[in-house]
Formats: structure tokens, C-alpha cells, sequence
């Protein structure tokens, strides 16, 4: 369920016809450098019109990166993890095992030519596939990614539970999202996790949601297809 009425612009980002967006989902972890380098090379295929769109969904090893705006006093410990240093938007982030990684390869010449709200195409996806599970979720006003406020006696905080981080390149999108399902949050704890000190990070198992990454794609897909249009099921990269 979409979390607001679609405006005509965030209509646009939806596509009808032509080649349905390729979906993979790649088994056990992949390498960060080597999922860049698909990247590059499928992005440049696509907007030279040789390649169909593409969400890849995988796992990465633990790993931090570090995006365009990212501030070095804000790796806590470099040691801990490989640091990757990217052309994507945003600070540090960290991946790792039980996050689902989306990396969207769009193309926005067909799209609407709007990163902004191709920006609120991807919060609203991912606020839709939270709501599969009961988790409601939003964006908050000077702060990146999708957010809970979580509530007990006494207390209440608010938790960032997905990250988005994209690039675009001849209005080509690649980089993409990441949602927290399982993974070990003390990961983060190496980081500012994208600048910001004074909230947390949670996921859908610690807010009790005993989600598995197989049930966390079927809502990203459900809730991906609503708004960006058909997908088919495709064979993820071979290294």
C-alpha cells in the first residue's frame, strides 16, 4: 500500500510498456568492487540503449562506504571493516549480512528527468514494502533514509532503518537502497552512520518482525512494481 497518492510526477517514474525492468537477486555475498564494476558497465549499456533496466538485490560482506559526502572524522574505526571509498551520493554507510543491498540501474530519460523525485520514488518503495509488514515507516526533514519512531514507558526515539545513496550518470541511476532485515547492528558502531549521531538504527528483526530476506524481496518487489511498473525474473551477475 502506497503511503500518499501518487502526484504526476512521481507517475512519471512509472513505466507500462516496453522491456519489463530485469529483477536478480544474487545468493551468498558479493564483492563490493566487483558489484561497482557491473554497475558501471550495465549502466553504460543501458543508456546506450544495449541493456534492459535492472534491480539487483544481494548481500555484501561486512564493509563500510564511504559516498561523496562523507567526513573522515565520522569512520569511528577504521580497522574494523574494509572502507570503500564511492562516487555514490551521501556519507558512510555500512553493509552487511541480513541487509538487502538494492542496487537500481534506471533509466530516468524515460523516467521524468527528476532526481528528486526519483529520490521520493525510493523512499516511498521502500516505505511500502515496511508496510507489508505492519512497520510504519517515513522520512523525516533533513535526514536521509527511512525512519520508525519506536515508543515505550517513559521514552521514545526515532530509528533509520534503510538507507538510500544513489548516483546518476547520463540520467542513468545506479547505487541504490539498502533495508536492515537481520543484520548485526553492532556493525554499525564503527560509524556515524550517514552524519547523523543522535539517532539510532534498528531493523525489521529488532523491531520484532521476524522477517527472512526471501519475505523482505517480496515486498520490495510488490511494492517496487506499484510504483516503477513491471519487473521479470533474471539471472543476477556471474564473477
Amino acid at each position: 500500500m502506497l503511503a500518499e497518492p501518487l502526484s504526476p510526477s512521481l507517475q512519471k517514474l512509472r513505466l507500462d510498456e516496453g522491456r519489463p525492468v530485469e529483477w536478480a537477486v544474487s545468493e551468498g555475498y558479493v564483492d563490493y568492487a566487483a558489484a561497482e564494476a557491473f554497475m558501471e558497465a550495465r549502466v553504460a549499456a543501458i543508456a546506450a540503449g544495449e541493456a534492459a533496466e535492472m534491480v539487483w538485490l544481494l548481500e555484501h560482506p561486512p564493509l563500510y562506504t564511504a559516498g561523496v559526502s562523507a567526513r573522515d572524522e565520522d569512520l569511528l574505526d577504521a580497522g574494523r571493516f574494509p572502507v570503500h571509498r564511492t562516487g555514490r551520493g551521501g556519507q558512510f554507510t555500512y553493509h552487511g549480512p541480513g541487509q538487502r543491498v538494492c542496487y537500481v540501474m534506471l533509466d530516468m530519460n524515460r523516467r521524468g528527468k527528476d532526481v528528486r523525485c526519483f529520490v521520493r520514488g525510493l523512499e516511498l518503495w521502500l516505505i511500502g514494502a515496511l508496510s507489508d509488514f505492519g512497520v510504519v515507516a517515513d522520512v523525516r526533514p533533513g535526514r536521509v533514509g527511512v525512519w520508525v519512531e519506536r515508543k515505550g514507558p517513559g521514552w521514545s526515539r526515532e530509528d533509520k532503518i534503510a538507507a538510500i545513496g544513489v548516483k546518476v550518470r547520463k540520467w542513468v541511476s545506479f547505487h541504490g537502497v539498502s533495508l536492515n532485515v537481520e543484520p548485526d547492528l553492532e556493525h554499525f558502531g564503527g560509524i556515524v552512520p550517514c552524519g547523523i549521531q543522535e539517532h539510532g538504527v534498528t531493523s525489521l528483526v529488532d523491531l520484532g518482525v521476524l522477517a527472512t530476506l526471501d519475505e523482505a524481496d517480496a515486498a520490495l518487489r510488490r511494492s517496487f512494481v506499484a510504483l516503477f511498473g513491471p519487473v521479470t525474473t533474471a539471472a543476477p551477475p556471474r564473477f
